[in-house]
């Protein structure tokens, strides 16, 4: 499983620190370093259940900066995904990726339930 994160984030620390309590082996990278490209995004966000805009960090400096709020209704699902890939910081996080699903942000209910079911916990 791939766990992308911010390593400052306070939420991506929860989340990390909640599946190293679970001795649950990932796949850690940096969003800021590496962020996810078009073609990744393109295949994680129907596996997400969620529509793209959920992919946006609506609480970060860039997204706020740049007025995207704004900009979102007017844009097309494939230029909405290109401008997700111009920046991490603009990808909410954390994301784990797993066989059969995507999860944006961390509710750890939410994790409990879809890593049961990939085998990653009992």
């Amino acid at each position: 499983m791939l766990f992308v994160e911010y390593p400052t984030c306070t939420t991506c620390k929860r989340a990390k620190k909640y599946l190293e309590s679970h001795n649950i082996e990932f796949t850690d990278r940096n969003i800021k370093e590496e962020n996810p490209t078009v073609e990744e995004l393109g295949l994680w966000q129907p596996k997400s259940g969620k529509e793209i805009k959920k992919f946006f960090n609506t609480s970060g400096q860039v997204y706020r900066s740049e007025n995207i709020k704004e900009r979102l209704p007017e844009m097309s699902d494939e230029e909405k995904l290109a401008l997700l890939a111009t920046n991490g910081m603009l990808v909410k996080r954390p994301i784990l990726v797993l066989a059969d699903t995507v999860l944006v942000g961390f509710k750890e209910a939410e994790w409990e339930e879809a890593l049961r079911r990939n085998g990653y916990l009992k």
